[in-house]
Order: structure tokens, then C-alpha cells, then sequence
């Protein structure tokens, strides 16, 4: 350590060069590594899903997810497996342990999807296999609306999407609110009674027209010649002309007997933006990409579009990462600026303004070395990362103005300047690096955290081991030798002052030197009684503390088998009694009428919507919790309709702080034990929010098949099953690409609503 400082204070300049580039590129560090709000970590948990069209929920269980659960179970690292079955879908999460290698376990779900399809039965969909990436959710919400036609409206937002899609370091925008193309063929039963044409007719003319036919090609010795034969429906005319049957020289086509219209799929969700209708696209950024910078370049996207719209249509950005993000950095700088100021002024007065300048280099200096380090070691500045560059504040300077005071005083008893800093640094170089060692000591083990929460943490620990040892290096290496360059003597020496009498440290602490046991029993019972006070007095626990949020989410829940409309319905009547709420800045509400689309969003069964409220400033505005409050009571009365207020978590996970699960080998008992439970957690008058996800049953119409009687009319179960997605959903053909498009467009049969 000696010989090292030493040779430092011998080679001046290419220490000075190298502080120099130090800074720079550690202002070129802060400047471009990547800026997020939470720290990309693997979480162990996979889910499966798998469609089937019209099957009840009873038998999703039976066919669909215990065929799953068969083959899942026996995985490697598998902690915990739980399924969801409903009406025309499964979905099975995995959970494994923490600490198992995400790729292996992403794998291993795949490889058991794929060997679990032939088990499924004949028209269940693909197996598809997902996992929970936090650099997939939204970084920003962009939210449109105006008084326009819906057709315009969802033609805006895919031209935006398309646009923004476009953007670098943009992954992906998803649609929310919009709906998919449809062409769809409504038969006319009357038409089609006149001419004898049933509808397996017109679905065997669509599916053997609309095929894609591989004809080969010609080898006649001079040349190769391709012979292809359009074989696809490419427009609506393709459909209208297609013939369905030929009798006596007379073609019956499809639009004799049918109408066919380009039209959107039946809605099975709303969006809205105070009140008014709304498509947002939800966009998450690449891997590594900044937020801010992300953030940035979508919103000039969408100002480059929005030139073109006209006046009708308003844009409206929520959930933006960005200006939390933005709020840390700020924070941050300004922390570091004030912890300046306060040094400098606080050595002026003790040290002189020589050894104030001198320790103030040491703040920026460990904290863009630090920042150096993280960049280099392929860190992002997130906000785990920015706590714990606020954190350690305080202790960047510690060893910098012991080396700077132990060399103003060697220079006021006479020595010179520049063996006054080396003798300084050297003799402070093991003291100083004993008790940064010691302060690292207690973060080392953190960095071995394991699970999902030690994944989160690891850069607090990082963050801390880095910058203060590039606060080391400033305080025995680059400090004192600016030090050198300084010109002046130490501060004067002042003749001790004689006392007549000891003062009140002087006499405790000459009484505990010598009396050591009495010293050590003292401070041992100080601790125990610091034990014994805190848990009479102290408020528990918290992974994370709770602060200030800058939005909440209403879970809108009812019971009964409601339609996407009525649904809608209740959640407007939520709506307007949030809107206008002193606080509230915007609320975007999400109708969900789909239970497979409720899971996917990790909500109850019986949730049929969300609405996204955005708080405005906390400086102008009531607490959180207060507006939470005023919001409850405001949509308490509501009948029919039940509603839970979650304001924002932040940490890891945003789990509820309860969470029962109740098992059985007889589910019938389940709704019961549910049910009970629920009423004593009501009794207890401390919970809110109680929410359950045991499924409510709904009504369904069964069409019991009398297979004798079918039988000899020539009819079976397929084809009654055919004649009643008829009349509900329809019935799907195939698909085609219309120019208008980016995706296939579904063509389906159907006979008409009324």
C-alpha cells in the first residue's frame, strides 16, 4: 500500500491524466447507460396456455389441464404447478425454484408442451409456452381518442403502431381496445331454403376455393416454366362470385344466398380515457434500451403522426417510466450538488477553504468512478441502483478529510507540502481501508441473496461495493495528490487551553477507560434495551417502505354471467363517480369481458375491469391514501358491483400482503370453505379488498342428444355441434390477407343475429 502511494506521488501528471479520464468517462457512462425503472431480473415462472373454441369449463379441466398436469409435474426445479380451466381455454403456471437456470427451465416447459399435444384432444389449439419478462411491460401508454368513428379510429392507431414499432430501442406496441378484421358470410335461411342448399354446402364451396395449390413447374429442355394456379380468396369479390352449386346450367353463388361484409370481430372489451373511447397501445422497450431515451423518441413519433390526424383526436400518455425515472436522476443530482455545498462549507469553517475544495473532489469523483464501474460491469441505472448511490452519500468523504486534516496539520508543525500529503496517506492507508472494509463487510453478503428478491437487491450491494471503493482511491490517491498542487500553509496551530476542571466528555470518558467491564456490560445492556423498546414500540416489518404513489388501480368486480355490454355498463357507472375526484388526473378504464383475458392480467374471474388512475402532483394534491379513501366511499353504495382500490407497490413483486389458498380433492367444497373463510376475515373489521378467485358458476344451456333418434335422421354430434356455433359464434373457414391488412383475417359463417 505504502510502495503504491508512493509511486502515485511520484508520477504526478499520469496520475492527473488518469482522474482526468476517469471523469470523462464517467460522464460518458451517465450520460448513455441504460436508464430503466426496475432492474431486469429472471423470474422463475412460466405460463402455458392453450385455446379450444366453445369447450365448457368442466371439460377444459377434464381434457385439457389434467393431461398437462401429467406431464409437468415430473419436471426438474418444478416448485409449483396450478391450473385455470374455463370456457374455451387452459392455462397452467409453473413455478420454479429460485436460483434454477431460467434458459434449462424455459426449455424443459417447452420440450413437455410439445410432448403433451398429441395427449390433447382433436381441436385444441398449440400448446404456447410464455414467460414473465419485466423488459416486456409498458414503459408508456399511449392512450387515443375523440369523437370519431371507430373504423378511423383503430386506422390511426395501427398506422401509430406501425410508427412506433419502427422506433429504435422500441420492442413491441400492443393494441389494447381495438378489434380484430373479420369477413364474415351472414347466411340468408329464407334464400337458402329456396334453392335446397344446406350450409355444409357452403362451407365445403369457401374451405375447397380458398386453397393454396402447389402445381410444380414445366422442364421442356430449353427452360424451366412455373405453372401456378391462384387458388386463394385475395378480396371480397373472390367470396361474393364463389360458386356454391350447379343445377340445370344455373350457378348458385355464395352472394345469392349469403351476405358477405368486412367487419371487426364481436367485442369482448372497452377502453376508455375519461370517459371517452380509447385505443391504447401499450409499449415496451428492447432489452437494455433507456427508458428515457425511449420514451423520448416515441413521443416525437407520435407528434410526427399526429399531424396528419386533425384536431379531433387527443393523445394521451399514462404509466410513463420516464418521469419517475427522470424525478430519481434529478433527485440524485441534487443530492450530490447539496452534499457539495455542505462539505465545502462545513470544512471552510473547521479546515480552511484549501481542504474544503480538496474533499469536495472527492464526491463526484467516487460517484462517476462508481458509475464507471457499474456501465463497465454491464449494469443498468435503475432505481435500485440510484438508492444506493443516494445511500452512500454521506460516506464518500470519510476518509478524504482524515488524509486532508492530517496534512494541514503536518504542514502547520513545518513540513512541506507535498511529504506532508504522502506522510498523511500513508499513514491513514491502512486505517482508512480497515474501515471502508468494514462498512463493505455488511454489504458483501448481499450479493449472495438468493431468489427473486436477491436478484432485485443485487445492485444495492453492488452499487455501495463500487462506489465506495472508488472512494477509497480518491481519498489515499487522487486527493492528496491535487493536494500537492495547492500552495499555502496548514492551518495555525492554537496553543491548548488550560482548564481548571475536565469537561463532560472528558470525565465520562476517562470514567469508562477505566473501568472497562462496567464500560462493556453498559453497552450490552444498551443494546438489549434497544431490542425490548422496538418491540413495544415499533411498527413491524417492511421489505420495502411504503411512499408517496403516483397512481392506483380499480378492480371493478361482478357477479353473474354478464356480457361484454353489460359489463360496460357497470363499469361507466364507476367511472363517473371517479372522475372529478380532487387528486385524480386521469383514469383509463378497461372493460374485460373475456375470463381467459381476466387471467392473462392477473385478475379474479369475476373482475370485469380496471380503470388506471393517474394522481397529479403530490405537492398540489391529498395523500394517496386519502383520495383512496374519498374513492371507496364515493363507489361504496353502488349496488351489485364490487370495488377494490390498490395503489401503487413498489419492490419485486406486488403481491396482496394475505393470500389463502385453499385445497381439496372434492372441489365441490371448495366455494364453501372460500366462501366461510371470507366471513371471518369480514368479522375481523382489519381487511379490505377481500377478493377471491374461486369461480362463480354461470348459466349454460346443455343440449342433451337423444344419439338413437339422431342416428336414424342421419345426424351427428359434429354436426349439431356445427349447426349451434351457426347461430353463436360462427363457424371459421379459413383465413385470407386483404391488402388493408398486416395479419390474416379470419373468415367465418354464421347466420344472422336476429
Amino acid at each position: 500500500m505504502h510502495a503504491l502511494i508512493a509511486a502515485a506521488f511520484s508520477r504526478v501528471r499520469t496520475v492527473l491524466l488518469t482522474l482526468a479520464l476517469v471523469l470523462i468517462a464517467g460522464v460518458y457512462a451517465y450520460a448513455i447507460i441504460p436508464k430503466e425503472a426496475a432492474p431486469e431480473i429472471d423470474i422463475p415462472v412460466f405460463i402455458v396456455n392453450v385455446g379450444y373454441p366453445g369447450i365448457s369449463a368442466e371439460d377444459s379441466a377434464r381434457l385439457l389441464i389434467e393431461p398437462m398436469e401429467r406431464r409437468f409435474q415430473g419436471m426438474p426445479g418444478l416448485r409449483r404447478m396450478s391450473g385455470q380451466a374455463g370456457e374455451g381455454f387452459a392455462t397452467m403456471t409453473l413455478e420454479f425454484q429460485a436460483g434454477f437456470d431460467q434458459q434449462t427451465a424455459l426449455q424443459n416447459v417447452r420440450d413437455e408442451a410439445a410432448n403433451t399435444q398429441p395427449n390433447l384432444p382433436d381441436g385444441a389449439g398449440e400448446l404456447r409456452v410464455s414467460e414473465i419478462d419485466l423488459s416486456l411491460f409498458p414503459i408508456l401508454t399511449v392512450a387515443l381518442s375523440g369523437a370519431v368513428p371507430e373504423r378511423e379510429l383503430i386506422r390511426i392507431a395501427r398506422d401509430l403502431q406501425r410508427r412506433i414499432e419502427s422506433v429504435s430501442g422500441i420492442l413491441e406496441a400492443n393494441l389494447r381496445g381495438d378489434r380484430a378484421d373479420l369477413l364474415e358470410i351472414v347466411i340468408n335461411p329464407l334464400a337458402m331454403q329456396s334453392y335446397g342448399i344446406s350450409s355444409s354446402e357452403i362451407m365445403q364451396a369457401v374451405r375447397a376455393n380458398n386453397q393454396l395449390v402447389a402445381a410444380g413447374a414445366f422442364d421442356t429442355g430449353d427452360g424451366r416454366i412455373g405453372v401456378s394456379i391462384p387458388g386463394t380468396i385475395q378480396t371480397i369479390g373472390d367470396v361474393l362470385t364463389m360458386p356454391v352449386r350447379v343445377s340445370n346450367g344455373t350457378v348458385v353463388r355464395v352472394q345469392d344466398v349469403a351476405q358477405v361484409r368486412q367487419t371487426y370481430q364481436d367485442a369482448t372489451s372497452f377502453a376508455r380515457i375519461d370517459g371517452q373511447p380509447t385505443i391504447g397501445l401499450d409499449i415496451s422497450k428492447m432489452a437494455g434500451a433507456n427508458v428515457i431515451d425511449a420514451v423520448a423518441a416515441v413521443q416525437a413519433a407520435v407528434a410526427l403522426a399526429r399531424a396528419d390526424w386533425g384536431d379531433a383526436i387527443q393523445v394521451n400518455y399514462l404509466q410513463n417510466q420516464a418521469e419517475d425515472i427522470q424525478s430519481l436522476l434529478s433527485d440524485l443530482e441534487n443530492n450530490v450538488i447539496a452534499a457539495v455545498l455542505l462539505v465545502m462549507l462545513t470544512m471552510l469553517l473547521a479546515l480552511g477553504l484549501r481542504a474544503s475544495l480538496l474533499i469536495s473532489v472527492a464526491i463526484p469523483g467516487a460517484f462517476l468512478g462508481g458509475i464507471l464501474m457499474l456501465f463497465l460491469l454491464g449494469a443498468t441505472m435503475n432505481i435500485v441502483v440510484l438508492f444506493g448511490l443516494i445511500l452512500v452519500i454521506g460516506m464518500l468523504v470519510d476518509g478524504a478529510i482524515v488524509v486532508v486534516e492530517r496534512a494541514e496539520r503536518l504542514q502547520a508543525e513545518g513540513m512541506q507540502r507535498k511529504q506532508a500529503f504522502l506522510d498523511a496517506a500513508q499513514r491513514m492507508a491502512w486505517p482508512i481501508a480497515a474501515s471502508t472494509a468494514t462498512t463493505l463487510a455488511v454489504f458483501v453478503p448481499l450479493l449472495f441473496w438468493p431468489g427473486t428478491a436477491g436478484q432485485f437487491m443485487y445492485y444495492l450491494p453492488l452499487t455501495v461495493i463500487v462506489t465506495l471503493g472508488a472512494s477509497l482511491v480518491m481519498a489515499l490517491i487522487f486527493v492528496p495528490v491535487i493536494g500537492t498542487l495547492f500552495s499555502g500553509g496548514g492551518m495555525p496551530l492554537t496553543p491548548a487551553v488550560e482548564r481548571t476542571q475536565p469537561g463532560v466528555y472528558d470525565s465520562t470518558l476517562r470514567y469508562m477507560v477505566a473501568r472497562p467491564g462496567f464500560a462493556m456490560g453498559l453497552s450490552v445492556l444498551c443494546l438489549l434495551l434497544s431490542f425490548a423498546v422496538y418491540g413495544a414500540l415499533g411498527r413491524g416489518f417492511d421489505f420495502f417502505p411504503s411512499v408517496e404513489p403516483e397512481r392506483a388501480q380499480v378492480q371493478v368486480q361482478a357477479d353473474g354471467n354478464l356480457s361484454v355490454h353489460e359489463a360496460d355498463r357497470l363499469m361507466r357507472m364507476v367511472e363517473n363517480r371517479i372522475i372529478g375526484t380532487t387528486g385524480v388526473e386521469s383514469a383509463y378504464s378497461r372493460t374485460i369481458g373475456s375470463v381467459e383475458e381476466r387471467l392473462r392480467s392477473n385478475l379474479a374471474p369475476n373482475v370485469i375491469g380496471t380503470i388506471q388512475i393517474d394522481f397529479t402532483d403530490w405537492r398540489i394534491r391529498p395523500t394517496a391514501s386519502a383520495i383512496i379513501e374519498t374513492i371507496r366511499a364515493q363507489t361504496g353504495d353502488l349496488p351489485g358491483i364490487g370495488v377494490q382500490v390498490e395503489e401503487q407497490v413498489a419492490g419485486p413483486g406486488a403481491a396482496r400482503p394475505v393470500q389463502i389458498e385453499i385445497s381439496s380433492d372434492n372441489r365441490e367444497l371448495l366455494p364453501a370453505a372460500a366462501a366461510r373463510l371470507q366471513a371471518l376475515m369480514a368479522d375481523q373489521g382489519t381487511f379490505v379488498d377481500v377478493s377471491s378467485d374461486v369461480p362463480v358458476p354461470a348459466p349454460e344451456i346443455r343440449l342433451r342428444v337423444d344419439r338413437e333418434q339422431a342416428a336414424r335422421h342421419g345426424v351427428d354430434i359434429n354436426t349439431l355441434g356445427t349447426a349451434v356455433q351457426l347461430l353463436t359464434t360462427g363457424v371459421t373457414l379459413g383465413t385470407y390477407l386483404p391488402d388493408h391488412a398486416d395479419d390474416e383475417v379470419d373468415i367465418r359463417l354464421r347466420y344472422p343475429a336476429e
